[in-house]
């Protein structure tokens, strides 16, 4: 399972720029690639969420036997549970290029959707009308679509090219009664990356809100809300390295003009009033965590905000998976049996794939045999692979991380390349 795949079987090296990541000191960082059951396995499954480095784990665990309870000023820990909770806020406004006065926690990216849909959806009636895309996760289409039926609103879709995987322009969908589009700016299940800014400048032209969703872009590459024109953002921790949660976040402006759903002693503060019950803390100080390691792997030690380094971090991550992506396709290119779907112009290192004759199923649990990870489904984006006439079933997903590396994308290639024997 662990043995070296034929060397006459692997994919050549594609030319490119070595990327200035230290990916033997980031390996060396996540216990489950050297010891456990996950020990030896090459992890495609990152999409789905990432592997935890030790320091994330040992912040979680510190955090946990910290004796936190509730926030305040007057004695110790009431203060280190309000530093943990605002220095998680500043993490995340580091991260997405926002206000940490903004930043919002909940229990998943999906429930605070709902929550948001809800409580926008409250204004809405007939003859309003909401935009959502048949590229996105579930997450970002049906809490949308709910909230529009109990209104009576009306669901408009904008497609994208089933061949391509890219997403049209929003030119047909966007009028002056639309109040929210929704999209994605990175698709889980094809990878490619719309151009999210375009259709923000777009929806604010006929004052239409923009909400994106950032799961999948946030653990490749910089995300920065007022470029990508989101008035409201949100993302998964768990997905760039940390702990199981969601983070929704807006200018605290705009949080002011929303309403949610409370208990009657709740705190109407923002971002507060939008987070129900109390914090997971031991969960925050896992995302400053996450946040921090990130920002360690700015190249050459870089000084400057966190932020800054951030985004030097981000462009070494991009580049060393880039890099990796191109390789990747090369070597599926030699696999005749082998089809990649879509071929955007922008992507990240996430690949759906079929093999001529086998069910997605079947290949993944091939795969297994040859110790790599890589799951099939449609993985919650059921419009996605529906319109791009994969039905219910999907395909066979790859998603390349941080960590992985040439050889693991070898020992993919041979497995494949075995199902064509």
């Amino acid at each position: 399972m662990d043995a070296a795949p034929d060397s006459e079987a692997a994919p050549p090296a594609a030319p490119h720029v070595a990327p200035a990541l230290d990916l033997g000191r980031l390996r060396s960082a996540f216990p489950a690639l050297h010891s456990g059951p996950s020990s030896g396995l090459v992890r495609l499954d990152g999409p789905g969420g990432s592997l935890v480095p030790q320091e994330v784990a040992d912040a979680i665990a510190a955090a946990m036997t910290a004796g936190m309870c509730q926030r305040g000023a007057l004695t110790s820990v009431e203060q280190l549970t309000e530093a943990t909770t605002t220095g998680a806020r500043a993490a995340m406004g580091d991260l997405l290029g926002t206000d940490p006065r903004g930043v919002v926690f909940g229990r998943s990216m999906t429930a605070l959707t709902f929550d948001l849909a809800r409580c926008l959806g409250a204004d809405w009636g007939p003859g309003d009308e909401v935009v959502v895309t048949r590229l996105d996760h579930d997450a970002n289409i049906r809490p949308w679509v709910t909230a529009a039926a109990r209104s009576g609103a009306t669901v408009r879709w904008l497609d994208f090219d089933p061949e391509t995987t890219e997403l049209h322009d929003g030119a047909g969908v966007l009028n002056e009664r639309t109040r929210v589009v929704a999209l994605t700016d990175a698709s889980n299940l094809f990878g490619p990356r719309p151009d999210v800014a375009a259709i923000a400048a777009a929806a604010h032209e006929v004052g239409a809100l923009v909400h994106v969703d950032a799961v999948h872009l946030a653990a490749h590459d910089t995300v920065d809300r007022a470029a990508l024109g989101a008035d409201l953002i949100s993302c998964s921790p768990y997905k760039f390295f940390g702990p199981h949660l969601g983070v929704l976040a807006a200018d605290p402006d705009l949080l002011e003009t929303l309403h949610p759903d409370k208990l009657l002693p709740s705190t109407e503060a923002v971002p507060e009033r939008f987070e129900l019950g109390t914090l997971p803390y031991e969960q925050l100080a896992g995302v400053t965590g996450a946040v921090d390691f990130i920002a360690s792997f700015a190249p050459g030690g870089a000084g400057g905000t966190r932020r800054e380094r951030l985004v030097a971090a981000m462009g070494a991550i991009a580049a060393h998976e880039q890099a990796l992506l191109s390789r990747l396709l090369i070597g599926l290119d030699r696999l005749t049996h082998v089809r990649v779907h879509g071929s955007p112009a922008a992507r990240t290192p996430t690949l759906l794939l079929q093999v001529d004759g086998v069910e997605p199923r079947a290949v993944h649990e091939h795969l297994v045999g040859h110790g790599v990870i890589a799951p099939a489904g449609s993985f919650y984006a059921l419009e996605a692979s529906r319109h791009a006439g994969l039905g219910d079933t999907g395909g066979v997903r790859v998603g390349l991380s941080p960590y992985t590396t040439h050889d693991d994308l070898d020992r993919l290639v041979v497995g494949l390349g075995r199902l064509g024997c």
